[in-house]
């Protein structure tokens, strides 16, 4: 993949367009101020005449991807050539975060908080009544596409885009026979029909559009949602071929089962948690990473294939690629295999900014939510974000001349979890067993030692504590950090009854399910 070029971009005042090449305007002698003036007159004239042209945006989102499972975050295992030049080539954070869940369908709040630019108490998970990305960027002349995953309801993608196809209308589905359908108009989709498999039925559609866009006068926003690599961890056979010869390794923090319950039993066996059964099995998950290493591969080969559509379309010159994911995943970390929780490995997410103008090869370590990147693409496109907006635009960050936005950040799961850390320091309440965890990320960024009992961290634990509360009150959360009744830590994994969602494909049941194999 060519580098993106940074050349044809300026800045001013945060918006990124092309600048006109004036080179019949050199001054060539200083014998003729007329000729001087002549000059300066075309510039101007042609300054006024010519609109800037804003930049059209690719917006690439994975799903269930954690902010580890990319070969530019060193991970040496993975095979994300297209990814990895992509980070090459534009700005990588990595203290990118989803704010949290109401419930265990995470992906469904992370995606209406980017969707939204509001925090999780603004917005839950609901898009219906709410001004989106893509309307604000329609209202200020883009032409706008989705495709692949939408987990805020019809009508609120209806009312975004102005042209979908290839659109999933859910949180998970087998991705051998996928439903999808087009949008019609404001108010219609078409019936859902299986094509084939998810990762090509959405990049495929994102090339058309993309495509389809030679010679069009209006910028444009195009939105690509893989449902990969979310399970059903089911990839094609070439995919996964390709680390047949691996031994993928465990997690730092890989344990055989969580060593406390989170204040509710529900929530040590919600769905993802059956995916692997009690207590953990080292092969199996290893065998579930190599299956999500090779979806995510299969993701990157055809992300590869739509920056390659941009560039052979001659929108390199003018377009800003965004990559990043809901939220990650555990897959073994800590003993759980879902993402209900507020450990660094669920609820952090990889983010990409790249494009002309934009810094190649760096990256920022800013505490930054997907929630910013609403506010951000407005500044970088010239569009005033509505009111309301809770992100912090991180354009300045990206171009090196702040540091951050904010000194601390705040994450929330249902009413079992909430944490809060700064770029040091992360504490984790869990106010229905009255516990807190201390991890110092610096010195343990596996959270594996917790010091929150320990005398010399006394202070710290206050200080963090009156942290969390003091974002509470901003956020809106209302949950107390201690229950009024108090819920056991003690629980035994060894008696939880597995059962496998419909989603499942016979495959998978085959070889995680065996004892279910038989059920329709």
């Amino acid at each position: 993949m060519s580098n993106i070029s940074k050349k044809p971009f300026i800045n001013v005042d945060g918006f990124l367009f092309l600048a006109m090449r004036k080179e019949y305007c050199a001054i060539f002698s200083v014998g003729s101020l007329a000729v001087v003036l002549f000059c300066q007159a075309l510039v101007g004239c042609s300054q006024k005449t010519e609109e800037p042209k804003k930049p059209n945006i690719v917006f690439i989102f994975t799903d269930d991807q954690r902010a580890d499972a990319l070969g530019a975050a060193g991970n040496e295992i993975i095979k994300t050539p297209n990814l990895d030049a992509l980070a090459k080539s534009g700005v990588r954070f990595t203290n990118n975060y989803c704010m949290g869940s109401i419930h265990g369908a995470v992906c469904a709040p992370s995606r209406a908080m980017l969707m939204s630019g509001k925090s999780l108490y603004h917005v839950y998970d609901k898009l219906d009544t709410v001004t989106t990305m893509p309307q604000v960027l329609a209202a200020n002349g883009y032409t706008t596409f989705g495709t692949g995953k939408w987990h805020n309801g019809g009508d609120s993608f209806l009312a975004s885009f102005q042209q979908g196809k290839n659109v999933f209308l859910g949180g998970m589905d087998d991705h051998f026979n996928t439903a999808v359908r087009d949008k019609v108009n404001d108010s219609t989709f078409t019936e859902p029909v299986e094509k084939g498999f998810s990762t090509d039925l959405f990049a495929d559609a994102m090339i058309d559009f993309i495509t389809s866009q030679k010679g069009a006068e209006k910028p444009f926003f195009a939105y690509i949602a893989f449902t990969a690599p979310h399970d059903p961890r089911s990839p094609l056979p070439q995919y996964l071929e390709q680390y047949a010869g691996d031994t993928i390794p465990l997690p730092a923090n890989f344990k055989h089962w969580h060593p406390f319950n989170f204040g509710e039993i529900n929530e040590m066996k919600v769905r993802d948690e059956h995916l692997a059964p009690w207590p953990r099995d080292s092969g199996m998950i290893q065998d579930q990473l190599r299956e999500y290493y090779a979806m995510i591969t299969h993701a990157d080969n055809r992300i590869g294939d739509i920056i390659a559509a941009v560039e052979a379309s001659g929108f390199a010159e003018n377009t800003i690629i965004v990559y990043a994911a809901d939220h990650g995943l555990a897959l073994g970390s800590h003993g759980l295999v879902g993402k209900q929780s507020l450990y660094e490995h669920s609820m952090k997410a990889p983010l990409v900014f790249a494009g002309p103008g934009l810094p190649a090869n760096e990256t920022r370590d800013a505490l930054v939510y997907l929630y910013d990147i609403f506010p951000t693409l407005c500044n970088l496109t010239g569009v005033e974000p509505p009111k309301g907006v809770d992100g912090k635009d991180l354009s300045k960050v990206i171009m090196g001349k702040e540091g951050g936005v904010r000194t601390s950040l705040f994450t929330t799961y249902r009413g079992t979890h909430r944490a809060v850390r700064d770029k040091k320091w992360k504490l984790i309440r869990y106010p229905m067993i009255d516990y807190t965890q201390l991890f110092d990320l610096e010195n343990d960024p596996d959270e594996l030692v917790n010091l929150a009992d320990k005398k010399e961290h006394e202070v710290k634990v206050r200080e963090m504590m009156g942290l969390l509360s003091s974002w509470q009150r901003k956020t809106d959360d209302t949950v107390q950090l201690t229950a009024k009744t108090i819920a056991p830590m003690e629980y035994d994994p060894t008696t939880f009854e597995r059962k496998p969602d419909v989603h499942q494909p016979p495959f998978v049941l085959e070889k995680y399910f065996k004892e279910y194999k038989a059920q329709p």
